[in-house]
């Protein structure tokens, strides 16, 4: 037999195979996705003041978050609540210019009625 030369391009069943540590019932564990891996390698070795800005980063982003939030909710509870309020002022205002107008042209209307009568009185004699 001959023996084929060896292409070192070509990965070996070791490399292709690597041991997995088993977990407690003997089985491998559940792979970790790409994502996570690298997530969990980049935290890993970050020192107190890293974790501190994140942690600085963090409460700033939540806060926003929560900040707009919470505008949003009182305005419309205070757009709700005004509209309540105007409409019921808006209501009694209506009610007393009503009145008003009423009081008014009833006034206008005896006056002119009296003035009239008065005049034709007046013809008459």
């Amino acid at each position: 037999m001959s023996q084929a030369s060896f292409d070192a391009s070509i990965p070996v069943l070791t490399e292709v195979l690597k041991a997995e540590p088993l977990n407690d019932e003997g089985a491998p564990p559940p792979p970790i996705s790409t994502e996570a891996q690298l997530e969990a390698e980049a935290i890993d070795g970050w020192t107190d003041a890293e974790w501190a800005v994140m942690e600085h980063r963090l409460s700033v982003r939540i806060m926003h978050q929560l900040q707009s939030r919470v505008d949003f909710v009182l305005e419309q509870r205070i757009k709700d609540s005004m509209a309540e309020v105007l409409s019921h002022a808006l209501h009694d205002l209506t009610n007393e210019i009503r009145i008003g107008l009423h009081d008014t042209i009833e006034k206008i209307v005896s006056r002119a009625v009296a003035q009239e009568l008065t005049h034709l009185q007046a013809q008459k004699k």
